[in-house]
């Protein structure tokens, strides 16, 4: 199997005829051994009712749906868990993804040997004040926490090479950093396409606002977990120590003040409890490290590890 083509939806009833036909053309002219992977994200309309009829006409077409809705995230994992092709390929099921970009994202992944290539819509046709500047704000924060400078971290027409998509998860909202846990996961080469962005045909988008605010706090989420997740005292630990030992200082520099001047009152200084509070503080982070490295060492997956080759 040349590619995998796995399509998140959800309300699409309309677009997926004309989807596949192009997707089954496309990959017909560039003779490629092609499969196409619909994840129903617990639609409403009568997207599923269309899956069927199509796998009818064409073979290649599979289906997975959902009891109800999980999320894009949830919807790729499950695509990526059935992908077989040796470059899997996701896209949007709205149209405005253009499956002509298929065999130049092919062979970015097989001839030039990219383990990942993003598309940046570099030219949009939904470039309203409520999405580009707030979307120009998050790809900027997430190239500068991750160090992969993409452009657009969220479009949903990426290319991976198929052991890419089978060394990671993904999960809550987590599509948006998949380059991230691909690089994370030992996957170093990156790469960008510009890309065709399309008017949106049928429908209206699934997304809101609400997906700029989730999204940095899933920046932080996974810049955390993926750093510290095995090492949680290295986070916690520090930091709690650190808060005590600035309390500690600060409670030690009143106390010989005490000693210095009998008439230094201790209780009627704000310091003394910020100093007491600040000590607490760091007495919590640091049990709270305790505590979260014993979850850790006990949890099942703490020698997992992805393994490239072995000679023996």
């Amino acid at each position: 199997m040349n590619v995998s083509v796995v399509v998140p939806l959800f309300n699409e009833a309309e677009s997926l005829p004309e989807l596949t036909s192009w997707i089954h053309r496309v990959c017909t002219q560039h003779t490629l051994s092609y499969e196409i992977w619909l994840v129903d994200d617990g639609s409403t309309d009568d997207s599923w009712e269309v899956i069927l009829q199509l796998k009818q006409q064409n073979p290649a077409i599979k289906g997975i749906k959902f009891q109800r809705n999980y999320g894009k995230s949830a919807a790729l994992n499950e695509g990526f868990k059935a992908a077989q092709g040796d470059v899997v390929i996701t896209m949007d099921a709205d149209l405005q993804d253009s499956p002509d970009e298929i065999p130049e994202l092919y062979q970015m992944i097989l001839v030039d040997k990219f383990d990942l290539v993003s598309g940046w819509k570099k030219k949009r046709y939904d470039n309203t004040f409520t999405k580009n500047i707030p979307s120009k704000i998050f790809n900027a924060a997430a190239r500068a926490s991750s160090g992969i400078y993409l452009h657009d971290f969220n479009c949903g027409l990426k290319a991976y090479r198929k052991k890419v998509i089978k060394s990671i998860e993904v999960y809550g909202e987590m599509h948006r950093y998949i380059p991230v846990l691909a690089k994370w996961a030992g996957f170093r080469k990156i790469g960008e396409k510009v890309v065709e962005h399309r008017a949106r045909k049928y429908g209206t988008t699934k997304f809101g606002w609400e997906r700029f605010v989730n999204g940095f706090l899933d920046l932080a989420t996974i810049s955390f977990v993926s750093k510290f997740s095995k090492r949680p005292m290295h986070f916690f630990g520090l930091y709690g120590t650190l808060c005590f030992l600035i309390g500690l200082a600060t409670f030690g520099y009143l106390a010989v003040s005490k000693l210095l001047n009998v008439d230094f009152s201790l209780t009627n200084r704000p310091a003394f409890y910020i100093a007491l509070a600040v000590m607490g503080i760091g007495l919590q982070l640091f049990l709270t490290g305790f505590l979260a490295e014993l979850v850790s060492r006990n949890a099942a997956d703490r020698n997992h590890y992805l393994i490239e080759e072995v000679v023996s």
